[in-house]
């Protein structure tokens, strides 16, 4: 595999003077994420379960958009949802903690269903 196809992502998390709190820094960027309250953390700022879903859900507008413009399509506006559900009585595995469903909603404004489709089974092509 050629190395040129290789995107490296970093980032880096520390804890802060509060219980569960967690600064993160990534490129210039800084933001603070919670642990959820019924691990006895704060639960006030978003939590690493809530960033998986939205690095899931901001994956897809973008790359609706992307794939859109690629096709020349009058794409206006894209609307993701996405919740997910973990059941610690019924683990996917026994050795981490994952998501036993996860539920996407795409909304695509200025194309037509079956362009819609299209873009939908593209994202979830990558």
């Amino acid at each position: 595999m050629s190395t040129a196809a290789i995107r490296r992502y970093e980032l880096s998390a520390r804890a802060t003077d509060v219980f569960g709190r967690v600064l993160c820094d990534c490129r210039e960027h800084h933001f603070v994420v919670d642990g959820p309250v019924h691990n006895g953390c704060p639960g006030e700022e978003v939590t690493p379960a809530e960033l998986f879903l939205a690095g899931i859900a901001t994956c897809g507008v973008e790359l609706v958009q992307v794939f859109a413009r690629e096709e020349a399509l009058a794409l206006r506006n894209v609307k993701v949802e996405i919740a997910g559900e973990i059941e610690p009585g019924n683990p996917v595995r026994p050795d981490v903690t994952l998501f036993n469903r996860v539920r996407l909603a795409f909304e695509l404004e200025g194309v037509g269903q079956e362009e819609a489709e299209h873009l939908v089974e593209r994202f979830k092509g990558r």
